[in-house]
């Protein structure tokens, strides 16, 4: 979603948890609404997004990558899809799965770590609760580990050239304990991974 530009339509806390998830993958991000909320003001304020306090037009899809329909106006949400299907624009009405191009999932992301779950819209709240328990698994220690063993390895392609043997280290690596690569940090296993290839 990098740059890319994303239309919410709508206002309220719906809308708002939509941009703000859009605004976490750098998406370039517009909100339309005759009213929003306080926190959608001040990011417009600040400059971190753009919101067009009026109602929806069909200009609004022009340059959209993906559109979220997050009013509670029924007909507003079905112009907006009718509009998004004419002009090829995938959009996402909430809370009608059998209107989406796509579903969002539940998202987890720390660090490099980014982890989705889906019930395919048809139980969101179930969703929370799997996030819920994996964010209490996923602890720092993955991050760190993520780091460190992603520096390895672009430590190893700098420094072997051969691809079979890159790949019989990272096995190695990737048998050890997640907690012992941590403790290690990334100075104690570029010594261990040196200490190897030599």
């Amino acid at each position: 979603m990098t740059g890319k530009e994303c239309l919410v339509v709508g206002g309220g806390s719906v809308a708002e948890r939509k941009a703000l998830m859009l605004l976490k993958f750098n998406a370039s991000v517009t909100v339309v609404s005759p009213k929003v909320t306080k926190k959608l003001a001040d990011l417009a304020d600040r400059g971190v997004l753009r919101v067009r306090t009026r109602k929806y037009r069909r200009s609004d899809l022009d340059n959209a990558a993906v559109v979220f329909a997050c009013t509670d106006d029924r007909d507003t949400n079905g112009a907006v899809r009718e509009d998004a299907a004419k002009k090829g624009v995938l959009i996402n009405v909430v809370d009608k799965p059998k209107e989406c191009d796509f579903i969002v999932p539940s998202i987890i992301r720390k660090g490099d770590v980014t982890i989705a779950i889906s019930t395919s819209g048809t139980l969101p709240m179930a969703s929370r609760k799997i996030r819920q328990a994996i964010e209490r698994t996923v602890t720092k220690d993955y991050v760190s580990y993520t780091r460190i063993v992603g520096a390895l390895r672009r430590h190893l392609i700098d420094t072997v050239p051969d691809p079979l043997r890159r790949k019989a280290i990272m096995k190695k690596i990737s048998a050890m304990e997640v907690g012992d690569v941590v403790r290690r940090g990334l100075t104690g296993m570029k010594k261990v991974l040196d200490e190897g290839l030599s």
